[in-house]
């Protein structure tokens, strides 16, 4: 037997968290994850946001929204865009782990759509309009995740 999700939105919830530092791509990353479920089908309304000052807060933000029990997958977005001191590796590796615990500690599926580039350039160029967004793509690989959480059965946190 071969089990895997689909990119059908419809019926999903979904939970954007999304931080405000770097809001100049922050936004775009959010146009992109909104667009992209919509697109999967999911209705406009199934959709929340959820906003917070920078990527640090995401993974708090997003254990949060997980463990209300409204959704069936959370997208984390953020942008973090190397600096000259080691505060760059700092928050980006809290930050990954962050999301990891708190989807294992939910059963929520959370997709990874925080950017960690060396410049505004390259985080630009990852926040482009259509699929090749990373809002885009962390929205779609959510859907997957919550589909295939369906079709495994998975009702509760083991």
């Amino acid at each position: 037997m071969h089990i895997e999700g689909t990119t059908d939105a419809r019926g999903l919830r979904v939970a954007v968290v999304v931080s405000r530092f770097n809001d100049f791509v922050t936004d775009r990353l959010l146009s992109g994850a909104k667009e992209a479920l919509v697109a999967a089908g999911a209705l406009p309304d199934a959709v929340d946001t959820v906003s917070v000052p920078g990527a640090y807060e995401v993974p708090q933000a997003a254990r949060a929204a997980a463990a209300t029990g409204a959704y069936d997958a959370v997208v984390c977005l953020g942008c973090l865009i190397r600096g000259e001191t080691p505060h760059f590796e700092y928050i980006s590796e809290a930050v990954a782990h962050g999301i990891m615990a708190a989807s294992g500690a939910t059963g929520v599926p959370m997709s990874f759509g925080v950017l960690t580039t060396n410049s505004a350039e390259q985080a630009l160029e990852r926040a482009v309009p259509g699929s090749a967004n990373k809002g885009w793509e962390a929205a779609m690989a959510a859907v997957e995740m919550a589909t295939l959480r369906r079709a495994l059965g998975a009702g509760t946190v083991a």
